[in-house]
């Protein structure tokens, strides 16, 4: 088996892992270390990982100046609970990105939002419509 593990990088990682856990549904917990979380799927799947801007060395994790957060980069998240996650959704930001409709290339709901680092964020229904 083979998962990929998407990192971005964030101001605030305690602050970004108890935001996306809660527009996930999932029970709030610490992260590993004050610069690096993940976001965990109840049986343990990686979802996403949260790494503080310039912590350690990585080229492209400097710093959130050198180009727009999200710049080039689709958090397409799909989840089994569309229904449940529309209303997590819309009380963590003030407005939605993209309000609820069908996707007529994945013939899914969706909707976006930003994260708190400006993140671009699809929620996909996982079935169709």
């Amino acid at each position: 088996m083979r998962r990929t593990w998407t990192i971005i990088g964030v101001g605030d990682v305690p602050g970004s892992l108890k935001w996306y856990q809660a527009l996930l549904g999932l029970p709030e917990t610490a992260p590993a270390h004050d610069y690096f979380g993940q976001i965990l799927d109840s049986d343990g799947t990686v979802l996403l990982c949260l790494h503080e801007w310039g912590a350690h060395e990585h080229p492209s994790l400097t710093s959130p100046n050198h180009a727009q957060p999200g710049n080039g980069l689709l958090l397409f998240l799909r989840v089994d609970d569309f229904d449940m996650a529309l209303p997590r959704a819309r009380a963590l930001v003030a407005r939605l990105e993209e309000e609820p409709h069908v996707n007529p290339n994945t013939g899914t709901m969706e909707f976006a939002l930003r994260d708190p680092d400006g993140y671009y964020v699809t929620i996909s229904a996982l079935s169709a419509a």
